[in-house]
């Protein structure tokens, strides 16, 4: 497993969100990104994930196309899990990679996309 630190890890992921272009990023100004270590056996479940498979990251929220005009809520929340990121890494640009791949899918979700839609 690669090393990188939590203050490392934190610091690709803020260059992963300041790459997405400003036309979608004044969307997530109430979107709160979260580091984790692990995903919490809840979410496994919830989400239907088999013990051999990995969860990098989760979108919790409604997405944009779901919401009328009325549409008052907590904020959304990007959940990023760090241990799953770097153990499907096996070098730093792989990590950068995974991190970029990871916070692009899951603000994919926000804007209403599945997973099908997603690469």
């Amino acid at each position: 497993m690669v090393r990188v630190t939590p203050d490392e890890f934190e610091a690709l992921v803020a260059e992963a969100l300041d790459a997405i272009p400003e036309e979608f990023q004044r969307h997530l100004e109430n979107t709160l990104v979260t580091i984790e270590a692990e995903p919490s056996r809840a979410q496994l479940d919830d989400l239907g994930v088999r013990p051999r498979d990995t969860l990098l990251g989760l979108y919790a929220g409604t997405p944009l196309p779901h919401r009328d005009a009325n549409f008052a809520a907590l904020p959304d929340t990007i959940h990023l899990f760090r241990g799953p990121i770097l153990r499907a890494s096996g070098t730093r640009a792989d990590v950068i990679r995974q991190v970029r791949d990871t916070v692009v899918h899951e603000i994919g979700h926000f804007f209403g996309l599945s997973d099908a839609d997603l690469p």
